[in-house]
C-alpha cells in the first residue's frame, strides 16, 4: 500500500533498505544531513553532498539531475543516528529556473529496492526557495519512520545548514555548488524550446539551456553519464540506460513550431520514467496552468472594475466635474481604460487557454485506459493489465470561462479514501431538473462505471468488488456487473445480506491490521483474498441497523489502510435522523455526482471547479464488452 503523505504527516518504514526517487521539472542536487535523537548534525562529516556523496548507510548522486535517486540502509547507519534529513537544492549559475516556484514540484518516493513503493510526496507550496528539507526519516522506539517536511529556504543550502546549527555554512554550501559544477557535464538537463527531448515547454515557464557536452577524449568513450552529440548535431539527451526517460518527439506530420508562436504540443511531454507517468504529470500541470491563467484573470478583471469605480469616485466626488462635458469626458475616459485592462486580461486568457485547448487535443487521444474516456477507442483495444497503474480516472473537471476544456480528474491508486456518489439534490441545475428515481438510478450508474473501471485497471485476481443493495433497487444499473460474471457474490439484500457482508469485511480488516501490527503476514488464513476490495452500498441507510452503522464507518476509516474501499450512493438527507453521528463519514469519503456540480473546492487559487461524471456513450456496449475480458481474465487466472 502507498501513502501519499501531506506536509507534516508520517508513515511507518516495513523496510531498512530503502531507495528515494525524486522527480522534478529541472535539475535537482542531492543531499542528506545525519543528526542524533536531539536533531543535532555533529558536522560536515556527517553530511553527504555530490562532493562527498557517501556515508555508512547512504549514497547521493555526485551529479545534478531532474531524477534524482537516493540510497538508504537504515541498518548500516551509525548507532549515534536517530534522524535523516533528504535535502533538494537548486544548483547555481547553470542557467535553469533561480527558484522552485518557477518549475514543476518535485515528487518523492520512497520505494523499498525492488521498487514497492511504500510513500510518496509531492513538494508543493514553494515559491521564492532554493532548498528545502523535503523528507525526514526518523527512528522512534526502534521503528523507522518517514516524515513528509517540505520545509523550503530563499537563502539556499546556506540558509537550510545554518539553521541544522552548521558552522560556516555559507562556505560549505559554496563547496557542494562548486562540486556541482565539475559534474555539470553530466546532468539531465531540460533542452531549450524547440529541441527534439525535454520537459514541458510552456509560455510562461523558464527553460533551462543545456550545456554542451565535452568532446570525447582520444583515448576511449565518453562518459555514459554524459548527453552526446554528433559533429555539428543537436546534443542526445536519452540516458543512456532508460529508454523511456525522455518525452516522444512530435509526430513529422506536426512540424516545428511557427516563429513567434508556441511550441506544437506533444503528448507525454512531461517528466517521468515511463508513457503512463509522463501523462499523469501532463494531466497534472494542465490542471495547474488553467488554475493559474484563469486565476490572473480574474484578479485583473478585479482591478479593472475597481480602478474604474475608484475614477468614478472621483469624478463623482468633484461637484465641478458631475455635469456637462467635462464629467461625461472623465467617465468615457475611465470605461475606455476599463475596457482596454479587460480586453488585454482577455486575450492573454484566450491564448492560454488555445494552447491548453491544443495540448488537450493531442493528450486526450494518447491516454491508457486508467486515464481515458469510456468513447476512448483505447477500449477496442484493452487487455487486461499485468500491474496496477498509478492513477484512475473520476471524471472531468472545467471551469466556466471555457467550459469546453475538460481536465481529466486523476486520483492515485490505490485509493486513499472511498467515494460517496452523492444521490440527493444538489445546487446544481442539473439535479433540480431530475425527479428523484431519475437520479437515483443515474448515481448508481455512474457508481458501477466506477467499479468497472476499477476492476478494469487491476490484474486479475487483486481487485475483488462486493455489493449491498437490501431492496434490490439498483439491479437495473448493476446489470454489467451482475451479467459478466466479475462479481464473486449476488449482491446482498434485506438485512440478513448487510450484516453478513459487512461481517466478512470487518474480519478481514481485523486480521490484516493485526498481521501488519505483528510483522506475521505469514499467519493470515489460508484463502483470505488479500488483493484491494471495494464495497458498493446502495439506498444507505436502507437496511442499516446501528451495529451496521458503526461497522460501515468502521470500514471507512480503517479499510483504506488495508485495502478495503467504499463506493458509497447515497442521499445525506435520507440518513439525517442519525443527525452528526455519521458527519465523520461523509467527511472521510470523496463526493462526487451523478450530474455536473461546481463543489469541488481549490483551496489554492479559489476556484469552484465544476465536476462532470465519466458516462459511457449512449448505446455503446464498452462496459459490458470490457467487463466481459475481466471475467474471463479472472476465471482463467483461478485455475
Amino acid at each position: 500500500m502507498t501513502a501519499e503523505l501531506v506536509r507534516g504527516q508520517n508513515h511507518p518504514l516495513p523496510h531498512t533498505r530503502l531507495e528515494i526517487r525524486v522527480t522534478a521539472g529541472a535539475p535537482l542536487m542531492a543531499c542528506a544531513t545525519l543528526a542524533d535523537a536531539q536533531g543535532t548534525v555533529g558536522g560536515t562529516e556527517w553530511i553527504v553532498h555530490p562532493g562527498s556523496p557517501s556515508l555508512p548507510g547512504i549514497e547521493v548522486s555526485r551529479q545534478a539531475a531532474a531524477g534524482l535517486r537516493f540510497h538508504v540502509d537504515l541498518d548500516a547507519l551509525p548507532p549515534r543516528v536517530h534522524l535523516v534529513r533528504v535535502l533538494l537544492a537548486l544548483p547555481e549559475g547553470v542557467g535553469g529556473p533561480d527558484r522552485f516556484g518557477a518549475t514543476a514540484a518535485p515528487f518523492a518516493a520512497v520505494t523499498s529496492t525492488e521498487g514497492a513503493e511504500v510513500a510518496s510526496f509531492t513538494l508543493t507550496g514553494l515559491d521564492s526557495e532554493t532548498a528545502v528539507v523535503a523528507l525526514d526519516l526518523y527512528r522512534r522506539q526502534g521503528a523507522w519512520k518517514v516524515r513528509a517536511v517540505g520545509q523550503g529556504y530563499a537563502g539556499g543550502l546556506a540558509e537550510l545548514f545554518g539553521d541544522q546549527g552548521l558552522a560556516q555554512a555559507r562556505a560549505f554550501a559554496a563547496g557542494i555548488q562548486e562540486a556541482v559544477a565539475r559534474h555539470l557535464a553530466s546532468a539531465v538537463q531540460t533542452p531549450l524550446p524547440g529541441a527534439t527531448d525535454g520537459g514541458r515547454r510552456r509560455s510562461e515557464g523558464l527553460p533551462v539551456a543545456p550545456q554542451p557536452a565535452p568532446a570525447p577524449s582520444s583515448s576511449g568513450p565518453p562518459s555514459s553519464g554524459a548527453p552526446q552529440s554528433g559533429a555539428g548535431g543537436a546534443v542526445n539527451y536519452t540516458h543512456p540506460g532508460r529508454r523511456t526517460s525522455t518525452p516522444p518527439t512530435p509526430p513529422p506530420a506536426a512540424g516545428p513550431a511557427q516563429p513567434g508562436r508556441p511550441p506544437r504540443p506533444v503528448a507525454g511531454d512531461a517528466t517521468g520514467w515511463s508513457m503512463d507517468e509522463r501523462l499523469y504529470n501532463q494531466v497534472w500541470s494542465m490542471f495547474e496552468d488553467l488554475a493559474r491563467t484563469t486565476a490572473a484573470y480574474r484578479s485583473a478583471m478585479d482591478f479593472a472594475e475597481s480602478r474604474l469605480d475608484q475614477e468614478l469616485d472621483r469624478v463623482l466626488s468633484d461637484p465641478r466635474r458631475r455635469i456637462g462635458g467635462a464629467g461625461d469626458e472623465a467617465r468615457e475616459a475611465a470605461r475606455a481604460k476599463h475596457d482596454q485592462l479587460a480586453g488585454q486580461a482577455r486575450e492573454v486568457l484566450d491564448r492560454d487557454l488555445a494552447q491548453l485547448v491544443a495540448e488537450s487535443e493531442v493528450v486526450e487521444p494518447a491516454l491508457p485506459p486508467a486515464y481515458a474516456r469510456w468513447d476512448n477507442p483505447v477500449w477496442h483495444g484493452y487487455r487486461v493489465p499485468m500491474e496496477m497503474p498509478m492513477a484512475l480516472r473520476l471524471g472531468d473537471v472545467h471551469l466556466p470561462e471555457r467550459p469546453d476544456l475538460r481536465i481529466p480528474m486523476l486520483v492515485r491508486l490505490p485509493l486513499e479514501r472511498g467515494l460517496w456518489v452523492d444521490s440527493g439534490r444538489s445546487g446544481s441545475e442539473a439535479a433540480l431538473m431530475m425527479d428523484d428515481a431519475q437520479l437515483r438510478g443515474l448515481a448508481m450508474d455512474t457508481a458501477v462505471a466506477h467499479a468497472a473501471r476499477l476492476l478494469a485497471v487491476h490484474p486479475p485476481g487483486e481487485f475483488t468488488v462486493h455489493v449491498i443493495d437490501p431492496a434490490g433497487s439498483g439491479a437495473r444499473s448493476l446489470a454489467p456487473l451482475t451479467a459478466s460474471g466479475v462479481l464473486d457474490q449476488p449482491p446482498a439484500t434485506g438485512a440478513g445480506g448487510v450484516a453478513t457482508v459487512l461481517a466478512t469485511l470487518t474480519r478481514r480488516v481485523d486480521l490484516v491490521q493485526m498481521a501488519i501490527r505483528g510483522g506475521a503476514a505469514e499467519s493470515l488464513p489460508p484463502g483470505l483474498d488479500t488483493g484491494e476490495q471495494l464495497l458498493i452500498v446502495n439506498d444507505f441507510p436502507h437496511g442499516f441497523d446501528d451495529r451496521a452503522v458503526t461497522q460501515l464507518r468502521y470500514l471507512a476509516d480503517e479499510g483504506p489502510s488495508v485495502g478495503v474501499h467504499l463506493l458509497m450512493v447515497a442521499d445525506r438527507e435520507d440518513a439525517s435522523a442519525y443527525g452528526p453521528v455519521l458527519d465523520p463519514l461523509w467527511r472521510m469519503l470523496l463526493r462526487v455526482t451523478p450530474v455536473p456540480d461546481d463543489h469541488l473546492a481549490d483551496p489554492w487559487v479559489g476556484h469552484a471547479w465544476t465536476y462532470e461524471p465519466p458516462a459511457v456513450p449512449p448505446g455503446s456496449r464498452v462496459l459490458f464488452q470490457v467487463l466481459e475480458r475481466v471475467a474471463s481474465a479472472r476465471r482463467s487466472w483461478r485455475r
